[in-house]
C-alpha cells in the first residue's frame, strides 16, 4: 500500500514538473516575464500596417517591451477613427515625449515591429498610461503606384527624346546641329590658341624691350 502511494507521489510530482517546465518555455517564448516591471503606452496611428498583438517593440533598436493589443478607436475630437496600439515597455525604458514612433518591418516582408526612435535630451518622459501620435509608417501599395508613375514618366521622356522633341531630342536626332556645335567648339578653340599665342609674342616683346630699351627709339618713325 506504501509503495503504491509514493508511486502515486513520484507520478505527480514528475507532472509537476513537466507543467512548471512548459510553463516556463511558454512564457519565453512569449517574451513574457512576469518578473519584469514596466508600464504602458498607447500609441495612435492612421494606419497600423498589419501590426498585431506581441510584436516586438524596440527602442533604438533594442527590444524594450511588446505591443498588448491593436484597436480601433474613433475620436470624436477629429470626427474620424485611428488605429490605437498599446504597448508594455520595461521600467528602465526611458521614452521621451518627443520621441518618433513608427510600425517598421524586418526585411523587405519580415514581421511588423514598434519601432522608437530617441527624442530630445532633457524632455518629459513618457509614463504609464499616456497616449502619443505616432509616424504612419509607409504604404507599400502607395510606393509601388509611385515607382510605376517614375517608370511611366521616364519611359515617355525617352520616346520624346527618340522623336527629337525639345533641344536635347535635337541635339540626339539632328546631325547637323551636332555638326554645327562641333564647329563652333573648334574655332573656340583656335581663337583661345590665338590668343595664347599673341599673349607669348607680347611678353616676348615686353622682355625684349625690357633688355634693349634703346630699339624703341633707334626705330624710324615710319615703322
Amino acid at each position: 500500500m506504501e509503495s503504491v502511494k509514493a508511486f502515486e507521489v513520484k507520478v505527480g510530482m514528475f507532472i509537476l514538473i513537466g507543467v512548471a517546465i512548459l510553463f516556463i518555455i511558454v512564457f519565453s517564448i512569449g517574451d513574457i516575464n512576469i518578473s519584469k516591471r514596466g508600464y504602458h503606452i498607447k500609441v495612435n496611428f492612421n494606419f497600423a500596417s498589419g501590426i498585431g498583438p506581441s510584436a516586438p517593440v524596440r527602442l533604438s533598436g533594442v527590444g524594450v517591451g511588446n505591443v498588448q493589443s491593436v484597436k480601433i478607436v474613433y475620436s470624436e475630437k477629429d470626427k474620424k477613427s485611428h488605429a490605437e496600439v498599446e504597448a508594455w515597455i520595461q521600467e528602465d525604458a526611458k521614452i521621451e515625449e518627443d520621441a518618433e514612433i513608427t510600425i517598421n518591418t524586418l526585411g523587405l516582408l519580415g514581421e511588423k515591429y514598434l519601432e522608437i526612435y530617441p527624442g530630445t535630451p532633457g524632455k518629459p518622459l513618457l509614463k504609464n498610461g499616456d497616449i502619443v501620435a505616432g509616424k504612419d509608417p509607409v504604404v507599400m501599395e502607395k510606393l509601388t503606384e509611385n515607382l510605376v508613375n517614375l517608370s511611366n514618366s521616364a519611359t515617355v521622356i525617352v520616346d520624346r527624346l527618340k522623336s527629337g522633341e525639345g533641344t536635347i531630342g535635337k541635339l540626339l536626332t539632328k546631325d547637323k546641329l551636332y555638326t554645327d556645335i562641333e564647329d563652333i567648339m573648334a574655332n573656340i578653340k583656335d581663337f583661345t590658341l590665338n590668343l595664347k599665342s599673341t599673349g607669348a609674342n607680347f611678353k616676348d616683346f615686353s622682355e625684349d624691350l625690357k633688355r634693349h630699351p634703346w630699339k624703341l627709339l633707334s626705330k624710324p618713325r615710319g615703322e
